[in-house]
């Protein structure tokens, strides 16, 4: 055996007889292999009838299942809202403590694990599939709501801050709780099931998969039913919810072809309408097909890269062509908003005194209309971007990993919303722009481009952000359909490219269909109902990660570690290896 064969086979043979389970099973040992397809024979299959049906039905149905979708999503809102509140506390708590503590030096993929990816392509890979595309869409249109305005009854101003609607001090509470949506919460979430993923794939050899968390109370019974039925909800959850914002994503994309080309140019009338819309998914859809086919490296890696630096372009042009230094003051006064009322924002569920009035909201209903729908849409979303976190983060530690995932796209999004945000909130405290007008009579997706009218170069700064939309909805696109290929191939890390490419098409021709039928707006609030189930499991998770991590921690402090090593390293190795460096000592994170 060669040396080099020798250096990649040695953390794997060290890793499977030290640390995974005493199992036979392997990830997508009973697949099924045909048509240039590796498949599981039961969460495959039933993922496609359970997707033709929920689109039938609601399209059949129309304004019958839009009802049934929003009356089961209000219902589990101000049942459980405090359960949602309650969850998501724990899980930013239980990922600082497993980033802080003595398991912070433990490395996903094991002792001797490298990183696959760059730490520039690692950040903005998991930023633009975690919020990037969120940002483009509410950068301007969240604070303007929170600013609170006579130009629509329910743009009022949060219940914790209590400022009048349209001041200085609204400005204030906007970005605040605008941040606190976007921040350490949305990502502690994602980050946990990032976290608890990457451990029972990359240390334990699981699939890489949902199922594979609650190994230390399932076991075997992780590749049974249990497993399956998990496994679907979150095929559901992650295509269906891919679709919706796919939807809507194109509805945005054309809002920027009909400013740019129309209002701007004046050189061409292009409808923002149904068909429009449907040729954006098409392109978004073919973009991402090919980069679906070029592969993890070649395609969603450079295409993220593409993303963070046109999104760091258009930023710094608002700073400087904005007005800068009231930008920066906003970012100082929403992170000291944001900071300065933290745990009255984050356990607030307004039902002591919810009753009162607020605007076209009662404080409990503005709490289960902005925080819990946001806490249930990053819980609905978080396998999906929890699993492509956790298929790009091998060989990071994880203190590594929960301070990249909690601080870097923390610090970036507050200062994406005082700049879009705080731009837009001081043109209308000057009495100019009319942006609140925008947002209140034509929607969400017109209020950046309106922010855009006001600054000079508008036509290349709207093309930009329209170019920043689609990309993002690509790589959205891509490394959803990456997500979806490990959950109905039983977890495999590779898969075929027809898989790939299946998917990839297969979540554009949702879109469409559910687009054509008027569906889009009912799914995505059926998507985020299933946010309940997740936080259940979300809790057990945050138990099964401890026992996991731990016992890994325990086996890596053991006296007998060293010497046990060494002697899975020379069986792994073979003669080649001898007089190889192989004797010194590992600490937990070496």
């Amino acid at each position: 055996m060669s040396s080099s064969d020798s250096s990649s086979s040695e953390p794997d043979g060290l890793q499977v007889e030290l640390f995974h389970p005493d199992s036979d099973r392997e990830p997508g040992d009973t697949n099924i292999q045909a048509l240039g397809f590796d498949v599981h024979p039961i969460v495959f299959p039933i993922s496609l009838v359970m997707i033709a049906v929920f689109v039938a039905i609601t399209i059949a149905l129309g304004d019958q299942a839009a009802a049934v979708y929003q009356t089961l999503f209000d219902t589990v809102n101000s049942t459980f809202g405090w359960l949602y509140i309650l969850a998501t506390n724990l899980f930013l708590i239980t990922l600082v403590f497993f980033g802080v503590s003595k398991y912070g030096d433990i490395k996903i993929g094991g002792v001797e694990a490298e990183t696959e990816f760059s730490t520039f392509s690692w950040l903005s890979m998991l930023f633009s599939a975690g919020m990037g595309i969120g940002l483009m869409f509410f950068g301007v249109a969240e604070p303007m709501w929170h600013f609170g305005s006579s130009a629509s009854d329910f743009m009022v101003v949060p219940p914790v801050f209590g400022a009048e609607g349209g001041t200085a001090a609204a400005g204030v509470a906007a970005l605040g709780q605008t941040i606190f949506h976007w921040g350490f919460h949305a990502w502690g979430i994602y980050g946990l099931v990032g976290l608890g993923l990457a451990f029972f794939s990359f240390n334990r050899g699981l699939p890489l998969t949902m199922r594979s968390i609650f190994w230390p109370l399932l076991g075997e019974r992780i590749y049974g039913w249990p497993g399956h039925v998990i496994d679907l909800l979150t095929v559901f959850a992650t295509l269906f919810g891919l679709a919706t914002s796919l939807g809507f994503g194109a509805a945005q994309v054309s809002s920027g072809l009909s400013f740019v080309f129309g209002d701007i140019l004046g050189v061409a009338s292009i409808s923002s309408g149904t068909m429009t819309q449907i040729a954006v998914i098409g392109a978004i859809t073919a973009i991402a097909t090919l980069s679906v086919a070029a592969g993890l490296e070649k395609g969603i890696s450079r295409l993220s890269r593409v993303n963070v630096v046109l999104m760091s372009v258009l930023l710094a042009f608002v700073i400087i062509a904005g007005p800068t230094t009231y930008i920066f003051g906003a970012l100082g006064d929403g992170l000291a908003a944001y900071l300065g009322n933290f745990l009255e924002m984050s356990f607030m569920t307004g039902t002591v005194g919810g009753g009162a009035s607020l605007g076209g909201y009662t404080v409990s209903g503005w709490i289960g209309a902005w925080t819990v729908f946001y806490w249930a849409w990053w819980i609905a979303w978080s396998p999906f971007v929890g699993i492509f976190i956790a298929r790009i983060s091998k060989g990071r530690t994880i203190r590594e990993f929960v301070f990249g995932v909690l601080v870097t796209p923390v610090l970036f999004s507050a200062l994406w919303f005082a700049t879009m945000g705080g731009s837009a909130i001081f043109l209308e405290l000057q009495g100019g722009g009319g942006i609140a007008a925008t947002l209140a009579n034509e929607g969400q997706t017109m209020a950046m481009f309106t922010l855009l009218s006001e600054l000079p170069l508008t036509v290349v700064l709207s093309v930009i952000a329209t170019l920043l939309v689609m990309t993002f909805f690509v790589t959205s696109s891509d490394s959803g359909s990456l997500v979806i290929d490990h959950l109905t191939s039983g977890g495999k890390h590779d898969v075929p490219k027809t898989q790939r490419i299946f998917w990839a098409v297969a979540e554009g021709t949702v879109a469409a269909v559910l687009l054509l039928g008027g569906g889009l707006g009912a799914l995505q609030t059926a998507t985020i109902t299933t946010g309940l189930p997740f936080a259940i499991l979300l809790v057990l998770m945050c138990y099964t990660m401890y026992l996991g991590i731990d016992h890994e921690y325990e086996i890596l402090i053991e006296e007998g570690f060293v010497s046990e090593r060494e002697e899975v390293v020379a069986d792994v190795s073979g003669p080649s290896s001898e007089g190889s460096d192989s004797d010194s000592s590992p600490t937990v994170s070496d």
